[in-house]
């Protein structure tokens, strides 16, 4: 980075990085975060038992549908085409935690650590929509980027 604020022009005014003379490379994210419950929400979502239904499932078609809009949320954030988006979870029953882990990757001249961050997020707060009425202490934690590959940065791996 040479400390260049990339996302101003020189006016000081907003604007969207031009990336048009970048080259377009396999780019690759990994984010994760948990969301921390009551045994009681923990042992609802495991059994299949939350009144609202299959949580698990609407929060990875959240998690991925809400990759295919990051652009939406957020400010100046390239519109990427993906090629793949993934939610996978992890059931951490001592803790009364999930995991969840959001892969993304696109061809393209910018990269999609956005997109798996917020689709990481999203699934991590449907999973709270769908069992508030059991447990309204639940918390997200430690969403961070877990690993990213392509573009001109190389490769980032935090696993």
């Amino acid at each position: 980075m040479n400390g260049a604020m990339t996302h101003v022009d020189e006016d000081g005014k907003a604007i969207m990085v031009d990336v048009s003379a970048k080259v377009d490379t396999k780019r690759t994210a990994i984010a994760s975060g948990r969301i921390f419950m009551s045994r009681q929400a923990f042992d609802a979502i495991a059994g299949g038992t939350v009144p609202k239904g299959d949580v698990l499932a609407a929060a990875r078609i959240a998690g991925i549908m809400a990759t295919k809009q990051t652009s939406s949320l957020i400010p100046l954030c390239h519109n990427l085409l993906l090629t793949s988006a993934q939610l996978d979870f992890r059931l951490l029953s001592e803790e009364c935690a999930i995991e969840a882990v959001c892969t993304v990757a696109s061809t393209g001249k910018t990269g999609v650590e956005m997109e798996a961050l917020t689709g990481a997020t999203i699934s991590l707060l449907t999973i709270y929509d769908f069992c508030k009425a059991i447990d309204r202490s639940m918390h997200v934690e430690d969403v961070h980027l877990q690993f990213k590959d392509g573009g001109k940065s190389g490769c980032y791996d935090r696993r």
